[in-house]
């Protein structure tokens, strides 16, 4: 009786690491692409803001 019960503990872990990884992963990459998407908008933002850039910068991107 100890070793059904034993067996029915490993599988319940196993499948409940599943749950466990993806109640964990699904934030992180939600908060990734957010924070990726804000930082994209503050860098085009600042570019805009800041007049007379590197014109050095625009000739070798324009190459």
């Amino acid at each position: 009786m100890k070793k059904l019960q034993i067996i029915a503990l490993l599988a319940s872990v196993f499948l409940l690491q599943a749950c466990v990884h993806k109640l964990v992963t699904v934030p992180v990459k939600v908060a990734y692409k957010t924070t990726k998407g804000v930082v994209k908008g503050t860098v085009a933002v600042t570019k805009a803001i800041i007049p007379g850039g590197n014109e050095e910068e625009d000739q070798k991107d324009k190459k």
